[in-house]
């Protein structure tokens, strides 16, 4: 973790009457840090961020952003945080001109120049009106609030819903710009290429339950991964049965087919005894490890 905390959650948990959307989270975020939060639709990420943003109060736990308690110091945590929802409700009278203009006004201005910037980069119908821009333009414009008033932080939720591919592109470059400017960026979403492309460290909610957090090579590393083997005489069978971690292995003559969990380390150990034709290792990604971790919890209360 980067430097000081920016966010701190300590037994965070939301019920809504019998149902409990986050059930005892606990995180920190680091400053300067891209801090990944991945998980299915309803896993509580949006839950998380409101009271994170005391938009919602939490029933139980304790939270700090920037050292302040936002139950308390509400108006000066926002003020300091760039945030696009998951759930957009922009006015539909004005144009992403005047709606940037009024933000301006409520913060004591901006860098019109990095605002329009941002425009020709994201490539915003600038002077046209909320109400006759597609999902993907709204998301377009929400994205320019938040990064055009310099924010220290960014809590991003579904940032990318409904852009396309370029325009994501885009994104995760601003991503990496405001990380280097020791911007620190919280990312909520499910798209997970996104997230390994661009976070320094991940949690993984589900059921409103962190069930994994680390760096991305970590989690990566928990997933499994397809491996193949040749070798120039038989296969050592016997050996091979007693790797730790290789599982359903399949041996053919001079060929092991299998999948491995966790380190290779063992499976090279046994490799380095024999002579070996030829070995392809399926390097795992997060969606790999994400869904390994799902299929983990299975067990756990929905």
């Amino acid at each position: 973790m980067h430097g000081a905390t920016t966010i701190e959650i300590s037994g965070l948990t939301k019920r809504y009457g019998d149902v409990e959307a986050v059930r005892g989270i606990d995180l920190a975020v680091g400053e300067g840090e891209v801090f990944g939060f991945v998980g299915p639709n309803g896993a509580g990420k949006s839950t998380t961020i409101r009271c994170i943003l005391d938009l919602i109060r939490p029933t139980a736990g304790r939270m700090s952003v920037f050292g302040l308690d936002p139950r308390i110091d509400g108006v000066a945590v926002r003020a300091r945080v760039g945030y696009v929802p998951g759930e957009l409700r922009l006015p539909e009278r004005l144009t992403a001109h005047q709606l940037i203009d009024s933000i301006a006004r409520l913060r004591g201005g901006l860098d019109e120049a990095r605002r329009d910037a941002i425009v020709e980069r994201l490539r915003i119908p600038f002077d046209r009106r909320m109400r006759d821009l597609s999902t993907g333009n709204r998301r377009k414009v929400a994205l320019l609030l938040a990064f055009a008033v310099r924010p220290e932080l960014l809590i991003l939720d579904e940032p990318t819903s409904g852009l396309d591919p370029l325009i994501q592109h885009e994104f995760l470059g601003m991503v990496r710009e405001a990380r280097e400017d020791g911007t620190t960026v919280f990312l909520s979403s499910h798209v997970l290429s996104e997230v390994q492309r661009s976070a320094d460290r991940v949690a993984v909610l589900r059921s409103g339950r962190i069930v994994a957090q680390g760096t991305v090579d970590e989690l990566r590393g928990r997933a499994r991964q397809r491996v193949e083997v040749w070798f120039t005489a038989d296969a050592p069978v016997d050996e091979l049965r007693g790797v730790e971690g290789l599982v359903e292995p399949t041996i053919d003559g001079r060929r092991l087919s299998a999948t491995l969990s966790g380190s290779v380390e063992p499976l090279l150990a046994v490799l380095a005894r024999h002579p070996v034709t030829s070995v392809v290792l399926e390097e795992p990604d997060l969606e790999d490890a994400f869904l390994d971790l799902y299929a983990e919890k299975a067990g756990a209360p929905a």
